[in-house]
């Protein structure tokens, strides 16, 4: 059989994340979002080097940070310019299990002009996290509608 040069169970994009203690994110990931562990491999300070957890069918890879090669954490850089989008069955149900795993709100949860029920929280590691779930299909004209009206109140605030 030939190698394929898309690993069976991967996607074309991997997330690759980079945290302050692999182990509690990793913990975290597990108890938050349902993740489970593929691989983890310890560097010789015993520091986990690389990881893969898998969140209902996507894989993320993820391993401390390491200043000397240039992987900095989002707690190091004072945030992230990006975020997880994680689709689920139910955004409130996920939202809470989130937060009871210790994450912090960055938005609540509420009905969204593009058709989703969509919350935001940061994880314990500075990673930002997008919880959806899929609600209504609307159309470009009504997702222009709305995105004006809350472009309108966004400004009135």
């Amino acid at each position: 059989m030939a190698v394929q040069p898309i690993p069976a169970g991967y996607h074309t994009i991997t997330p690759h994340i980079v945290v302050h203690d692999a182990v509690a994110a990793i913990e975290f990931y597990t108890r938050a979002f349902g993740a489970e562990v593929l691989c983890k491999m310890a560097a010789p300070n015993g520091k986990i080097m690389h990881a893969e957890i898998k969140i209902g069918d996507s894989i993320i890879m993820l391993g401390e940070e390491m200043r000397d090669c240039g992987n900095m954490a989002p707690t190091s850089l004072g945030g992230t310019p990006c975020s997880m989008h994680l689709y689920v069955q139910n955004a409130d149900e996920a939202f809470e299990q989130a937060m009871r795993a210790g994450a912090t709100m960055k938005m609540p949860v509420q009905e969204m002009f593009w058709g989703d029920r969509f919350g935001q929280v940061t994880d314990p590691f500075g990673h930002q996290w997008s919880l959806a779930t899929h609600v209504k299909d609307v159309t470009p004209a009504e997702m222009e509608e709305g995105m004006k009206a809350c472009m309108k109140q966004a400004a009135s605030v």
